[in-house]
């Protein structure tokens, strides 16, 4: 998921934070993050961070960071054009909020492959496109676990599963 710090030069209220805008009499404001379980031929990408050092070597569903004006729609087609070179139908927010660092949030909505072949562009190194039977062949970030899961219940069937030749 791609991650933008605060421009610290940005024009702020006195008395509050400019990276979390609290201050006296505020409520934090909360950085919602958003990522796609992402969905092509009855399978779920999975994507491997290689940044931040932390996080590096581990996988996820790719994503960012919701953008002032943007809806967490429009935010998910964005960030996987800008992280995976794609396009992108936005399907259904799975239920769930998991805490990532203090002050963000993750909420995840499964989406479908429009064009394109997804490639690892922005903070990521592979990527894998898993069936609902490998979905543990991956270390997954903690945060995501729940999401996946709740992913694989939503995994489309793949094309001609079940047909008899």
């Amino acid at each position: 998921m791609t991650e933008r710090t605060t421009d610290p030069a940005a024009p702020h209220e006195p008395g509050t934070d400019p990276g979390t805008g609290s201050g006296p009499g505020r409520e934090p404001r909360v950085v919602v993050v958003v990522a796609g379980a992402l969905y092509d031929r009855g399978r779920l990408l999975a994507a491997r961070r290689s940044a931040p050092a932390e996080l590096a070597g581990r996988w996820e569903l790719p994503g960012g960071k919701l953008e002032p004006g943007e809806s967490p729609e429009e935010a998910l087609v964005r960030e996987l054009r800008e992280e995976l070179g794609v396009e992108v139908e936005p399907g259904e927010r799975i239920p769930g909020e998991w805490p990532l660092k203090p002050g963000y949030v993750l909420q995840v909505w499964t989406a479908r492959l429009l064009s394109g072949e997804p490639r690892p562009l922005e903070d990521h190194d592979a990527l894998r496109w898993l069936t609902s039977g490998e979905l543990d062949s991956v270390d997954w970030l903690d945060q995501d676990r729940p999401a996946v899961a709740e992913a694989a219940l939503r995994l489309p069937a793949a094309p001609g599963a079940g047909a008899h030749g």
